[in-house]
C-alpha cells in the first residue's frame, strides 16, 4: 500500500541540522523542515542572531534550540555534532548550508581569503558529514545530507563578478554532492545539492545593489529572482520519503538562468 502524498513529506520526529540557519536561506530551509514537522538545530558564529532566528521559528510553531560555533574550524564543527546529539538524541537530516564569498580579481584575491571561502564553503561540507554520518546516519543506516551549492559552481565568472574563490568552492561541493552521494548509498544515506541562483541575501546585498534587482532579474526566464519561499519545496523534498529514490542530484533553484546561460 503506497503512502499518502502529505505523509512522504511529513518529517514529525526528525532532528534537522541547519548549519548557518539563523538568516537568508538557512533560516528559509529551517522554516520547511520545522514547519513539516522535524525538530530544528540551528548553528551560526553569532548567538544573537541564532536567538532571533529561534524565536521566530517558535512563531511558526517549529521546535529549534541553537548552537553558536563557527563550522570552518574543525574542533568546533564536531563540536557542533556532538551538542546536538547530547540535546537531541539523533540527526536525520544534515543542511550543509554555512557559506562565505569574497569579491577581488583572480590576480589580486589574498590567498588567506581563499583559504576562508574554501574552510567554510568545502571543508566544513566534509567535517559536519563525516561527523554527522559516523555518529548517527552510519550506524542507524538512514540520513538525508542536503549541501547548498549555487549555479555559481556551475559555470564560470561573467564580467561582473569577479568571485573566483567562491566559484571555485561551490563547483567542489557539486562534485563533493555526487561522490559522496555514490559512496554512502550503500547505508541509506541520499546526498544532495541545491543550487540557487539570485537570493537577497546579506551574501548578495552588495551586487544586487550595484547590478539592480531588476537587471538580475532579466537573465532569468521567468523574469524574476528568488525569494523567501523558492528554496522551501526543493529542500523538503531532498528531506522527505518523497525523496528517498533521489541522490546525487544538483537541483538549480534560479528562476531558468541556468537553462539558458549554463550557470
Amino acid at each position: 500500500m503506497s503512502s499518502k502524498v502529505q505523509d512522504l513529506f511529513d518529517l514529525t520526529g526528525q532532528v534537522a541540522l541547519v548549519t548557518g540557519g539563523s538568516r537568508g536561506l538557512g533560516l528559509q530551509i529551517a522554516e520547511a523542515l520545522g514547519e513539516a514537522g522535524a525538530t530544528i538545530m540551528l548553528s551560526s558564529r553569532k548567538a544573537a542572531d541564532l536567538e532571533e532566528a529561534v524565536a521566530h521559528l517558535k512563531t511558526r510553531g517549529v521546535q529549534a534550540q541553537w548552537i553558536a560555533a563557527d563550522a570552518s574550524d574543525e574542533a568546533q564543527a564536531r563540536g557542533i555534532v556532538e551538542q546536538t546529539l547530547a540535546k537531541l538524541g539523533q540527526i536525520d537530516i544534515l543542511v550543509n548550508n554555512a557559506g562565505a564569498t569574497w569579491g577581488a580579481p583572480a590576480e589580486d584575491h589574498p590567498v588567506e581569503a581563499w583559504d576562508k571561502v574554501m574552510d567554510l564553503n568545502i571543508r566544513s561540507l566534509f567535517v559536519m558529514s563525516q561527523e554527522v554520518a559516523r555518529r548517527s546516519m552510519i550506524p542507524r543506516r538512514s540520513g538525508r545530507i542536503i549541501n547548498v551549492a549555487s549555479i555559481a559552481g556551475l559555470g564560470g565568472n561573467t564580467g561582473v563578478m569577479k568571485t573566483i574563490a567562491y566559484n571555485t568552492s561551490k563547483g567542489a561541493a557539486v562534485n563533493f554532492t555526487r561522490a559522496l552521494a555514490g559512496e554512502w548509498g550503500v547505508h541509506g544515506i541520499t546526498v544532495n545539492a541545491l543550487a540557487p541562483g539570485f537570493f537577497p541575501s546579506k551574501m548578495t546585498k552588495g551586487l544586487m545593489a550595484a547590478i539592480g534587482e531588476e537587471k538580475l532579474a532579466e537573465h532569468a526566464p521567468l523574469k524574476r529572482i528568488g525569494d523567501d519561499e523558492d528554496l522551501k519545496g526543493a529542500a523538503l523534498l531532498f528531506a522527505s520519503r518523497a525523496g528517498k529514490h533521489i541522490t546525487g542530484q544538483i537541483l538549480a533553484v534560479d528562476g531558468g538562468v541556468s537553462a539558458v546561460h549554463g550557470a
